[in-house]
């Protein structure tokens, strides 16, 4: 028996719903008969937001449609003709690709913290993750319980009443600490000339949770809206019902329950002015400046060198569809427990290659020569470094925002991190799924770390008493439920696992990751990274080109974010969002 919390609708608020979700009384559900941009808008909110989804929908989104063509739609009982349909071609036929043209959306509520991870775990989709970093965990819910996984094998069973005590005292110092932290970050941080009550609030609470995540069990519970196709959807579901952790094999049951009643099929483009449109200029322009400094420099076959500085037939610039895309420890920089935490840097560098950057510009010509592969490299070897410089300079362009990344040249090498951080920036970096990332089993051995503000706050010891608790009911329960022992290990434990990806992916996980609204715990990685590449690989000039790494540091790291957001909202003339 898994626990779920069925949410209570009004009839007329059944009424819209069985409209628009294939159920409404479980915790997995599609979305349909709405249009692609309002699901995206609805998962995007969804993140941030406490709300269930259905309650989202029914709070922020359904007075804007018009919904009265839908009347007699009923999504609850599924859609047996497109699925019949579906059915026959793709068993008559046995085309695999068939599966990719149906995509869904899917939401999976009140998921463990362990169970997000495999959810988000294949490539060829997309998620989004109610926030451990904007929502608070500090109040219960309807029936009285914190909002953590309560895994039934172990509540049935003679440590089932010290699982919960513990669970819920870990809560009530999480939910003590936030108060006194935000209150603390307050008098520490006063609202700047200029910035709104609005901004100043926000930044300041983002501080505060992010000081205090740490706290929240691997058993919290989370939303997660997901866009995949039916191929992608299979890949996934295999894994899942093959998975030792229960609550991932009940979930599995659930989503095929929910992705057999629908297979719409769509294609969605990007035609936006500032992003589409922009993005294929961008290429453009770097395709013509590089074919002609190629040509200068590196050259072509006799008989191939008067084209000038034109654009050579079939050579091409690289578009969006390849993105993925030390020691510094959170906060009071002692390492905490037994294990490698102590002394050990969190961010090494196990594997790269010493030639990836000489590789990397022999491949920016490729594309712009008619010579073959070993014969470019030897050219590359007798450039000067300012002309290999030259090179990757127009390659990379003038990027004037951190989406501005170079082609598949950048593929040409890679870098293979160990990683030792706390499961909580270890949860964000996972996500960068074009990168490969292998972790280990959670548990409190290699220690943890103190957050800054916590220290500032005064409350450390209040916080490691908390996680003593979280590792000592780990202890108790490993060995006759191992698999649900790390429902019990807080957010804060470290965890150790590896990153390897190519120089396109690290840098769009670098630079994405370093920015100043990012938490300190995975911002310390990436930094760590960028570092790592220049110095210990001596690619040089990749690192140059990462030139939206932030090391910038204003104390309250949401406040810049929050002010773009603002005037966003005021530029608009949107109001306020909750």
């Amino acid at each position: 028996m898994f626990p779920y919390l069925p949410e209570r609708f009004t009839a007329d608020e059944q009424d819209v719903l069985r409209r628009y979700f294939t159920n409404l009384d479980r915790p997995v559900f599609a979305l349909v008969n709405l249009p692609e941009v309002v699901k995206g808008a609805l998962f995007a909110r969804y993140s941030r937001s406490p709300k269930s989804l259905r309650r989202l929908f029914l709070d922020e989104f359904v007075g804007e449609l018009d919904i009265r063509g839908d009347a007699t739609v009923d999504a609850t009982v599924g859609l047996s003709r497109a699925e019949d349909l579906y059915s026959r071609v793709f068993v008559e036929y046995g085309d695999d690709s068939v599966a990719q043209l149906g995509g869904v959306h899917l939401a999976c509520e009140q998921a463990s913290n362990l169970l997000t991870k495999i959810l988000e775990r294949g490539r060829l989709m997309a998620y989004l993750e109610q926030s451990t970093r904007y929502i608070a965990y500090d109040n219960r819910l309807p029936n009285g319980h914190y909002r953590y996984h309560r895994p039934s094998d172990v509540l049935d069973s003679s440590l089932g009443a010290r699982y919960v005590g513990d669970m819920d005292r870990l809560y009530d110092t999480y939910a003590d600490l936030l108060a006194r932290v935000h209150a603390d970050l307050q008098g520490r941080y006063p609202k700047k000339a200029g910035d709104s009550d609005l901004v100043h609030r926000q930044a300041v609470r983002a501080k505060a949770l992010d000081a205090t995540r740490g706290l929240l069990p691997a058993a919290a519970l989370s939303n997660v809206g997901m866009y995949g196709t039916g191929q992608s959807y299979e890949l996934l579901l295999v894994r899942m019902r093959a998975h030792p952790l229960p609550e991932a094999r009940h979930y599995a049951d659930l989503m095929l329950e929910e992705l057999r009643k629908v297979i719409p099929s769509f294609v969605q483009r990007v035609d936006r002015t500032d992003r589409g449109v922009a993005w294929s200029e961008y290429f453009a322009s770097n395709r013509q400046t590089t074919a002609a400094i190629v040509d200068r420099l590196v050259g072509r076959s006799a008989g191939m060198s008067g084209h000038g500085g034109e654009t050579r037939a079939g050579g091409r610039g690289e578009g969006p569809d390849g993105e993925g895309g030390g020691g510094a420890r959170v906060g009071g920089g002692e390492g905490e427990g037994e294990g490698e935490g102590e002394g050990r840097p969190e961010v090494r560098l196990v594997d790269f290659d010493p030639d990836g950057e000489r590789k990397v510009i022999a491949a920016i010509c490729y594309a712009y020569s008619d010579a073959s592969e070993d014969e470019l490299a030897r050219r590359v070897d007798l450039l000067g470094t300012d002309e290999r410089r030259a090179i990757l300079a127009a390659y990379v362009g003038e990027r004037t925002n951190r989406r501005h990344r170079p082609g598949r040249a950048f593929e040409r090498t890679g870098y293979r991190f160990d990683l030792l951080t706390d499961y909580g920036a270890f949860r964000d970096l996972q996500r960068h799924r074009m990168a490969t990332v292998e972790w280990q089993d959670l548990g409190p051995v290699h220690g943890f770390a103190v957050p800054e503000a916590v220290v500032d706050a005064g409350l450390d010891g209040a916080y490691r008493s908390s996680l003593e608790r979280s590792a000592e009911l780990y202890g108790a329960l490993v060995d006759t439920f191992p698999v649900a022992a790390p429902y019990a290990v807080a957010l804060a434990f470290r965890i150790r696992y590896v990153i390897q990806c190519n120089a396109r992916e690290a840098m769009h996980l670098i630079e994405l990751r370093s920015g100043t609204q990012g938490h300190p715990s995975y911002r310390s990685v990436a930094h760590q990274m960028h570092r790592l590449i220049a110095e210990q690989a001596g690619h040089r000039l990749i690192a140059e080109a990462m030139r939206f790494v932030d090391h910038q540091d204003d104390g309250l790291g949401r406040l810049e974010a929050e002010r773009r957001s603002e005037e966003r909202r005021v530029a608009s003339g949107a109001g306020e969002i909750l």
